[in-house]
């Protein structure tokens, strides 16, 4: 059962329209403000156990859902209890939220490996074109300056853990008619790691990392697709007690380019001409990948014809060779004539023959050849 009436964004300090991101970041900053081993305030705790209610209510898209539509008596209805977690310190807090591995590498004891994390940049058509270098901003654990990541104030003494023996894990025996069943789960002691800190540090509070924005720069290769992830080794959350960092899996987005649509290694565009510049032939300026060309298109071009750029489509990812750009030709017929003009298509049309317009590929047929 919910513990509190209060507006939930209130609590968050984000509007109704907040993204999932916002909302996370809102909260990790309160719970750094409030966590009762940071926070001095009396009415801290109570404060804390709000804004981790109203995260555990926001950052679930159901949840979020029946509470925006229905309020805190929707959530009641609906079955919702707050998870009244007791955190012991701030690795406990992240661990919670953001998945073990932020903070304890899986919690298997030694030096366990970081987690991965994943980050996404977007980059316009003509950049995934040619390829390009991004700034890519990430929060990572990384390891505290302060006790060199092992959790424990500088001088003090690490001792292995009583209760697990050092192992991190502990196991339960059950027995019963069809055998034993054997239940491991991690040390509530240790919270995993095997030792047991006599005093932690002051700056990571016995987590041994610290949270923090970092940016890295990320080479993007030419011809990349939509949705493709790069891999940066080594550079994701530190590794617990020394242990290897994991990896950041950039996802790449290609925004939308209103005047090409992509399809493989091919690029299409469409051109627009009058039916005089159809009919007598012209040339004109047409974007492409590598910038403006001139375009040149014969008299009689039909509408619905495809004039196809060999080579000038985005490049093959990681082999040689470049896709086509095909241009797709629309004709415009004129929609409001005036009595001049009018006069002028009468006499066209009483001195034209068959051999005016000579024999043309039938529309489908031109369809067909622009995927050829």
């Amino acid at each position: 059962m919910a513990t509190t009436d209060r507006d939930y964004y209130e609590l968050l300090g984000v509007g109704r329209s907040a993204s999932e991101a916002e909302i996370k970041r809102a909260f990790r900053q309160l719970a750094r403000e409030l966590h009762p081993d940071v926070s001095d305030a009396p009415d801290a705790q109570d404060r804390f156990r709000e804004v981790v209610e109203a995260y555990e209510v926001l950052s679930k898209t159901e949840t979020r859902d029946l509470y925006d539509r229905y309020g805190h008596a929707g959530l009641r209805s609906g079955g919702f209890q707050s998870g009244h977690v007791d955190f012991g310190n701030l690795a406990d807090l992240f661990s919670a939220f953001f998945g073990d591995d932020v903070m304890f590498g899986g919690r298997t004891g030694g030096r366990a490996r970081g987690a991965d994390l994943a980050a996404i940049v977007e980059i316009d058509l003509v950049e995934a074109a040619h390829g390009v270098t991004r700034e890519v901003p990430f929060d990572a654990a990384v390891t505290c300056t302060r006790c060199g990541g092992d959790g424990a104030e500088p001088g003090s003494e690490i001792t292995t853990c009583p209760t697990c023996g050092g192992s991190g894990r502990l196991q339960q025996v059950t027995r019963s008619v069809f055998g034993e069943f054997v239940r491991t789960q991690t040390c509530p002691t240790c919270a995993g790691s095997g030792r047991r800190i006599e005093q932690p540090c002051k700056e990571c509070r016995g987590a041994g990392r610290v949270v923090e924005e970092r940016t890295l720069p990320v080479e993007i290769p030419p011809g990349i697709h939509h949705g493709q992830r790069i891999r940066l080794s080594g550079a994701g959350h530190a590794g617990v007690v020394g242990g290897r960092a994991g990896d950041v899996y950039v996802e790449v987005q290609i925004r939308p380019d209103e005047r090409f649509v992509r399809e493989g290694d091919d690029i299409y565009a469409t051109v627009d001409l009058t039916f005089t510049q159809a009919a007598l032939g012209v040339t004109l300026a047409f974007p492409t990948l590598d910038g403006e060309e001139e375009l040149e298109l014969p008299p009689g071009t039909q509408p619905g014809e495809i004039v196809v750029l060999r080579g000038r489509g985005m490049p093959v990812l990681q082999r040689h060779g470049r896709g086509d750009q095909r241009i797709l030709v629309n004709v415009l017929v004129p929609r409001h004539l005036n009595d001049e003009q009018r006069r002028l298509l009468r006499e066209f049309d009483e001195h034209a023959d068959d051999r005016t317009y000579g024999k043309s590929e039938r529309l489908f047929e031109k369809l067909k050849s622009a995927f050829r």
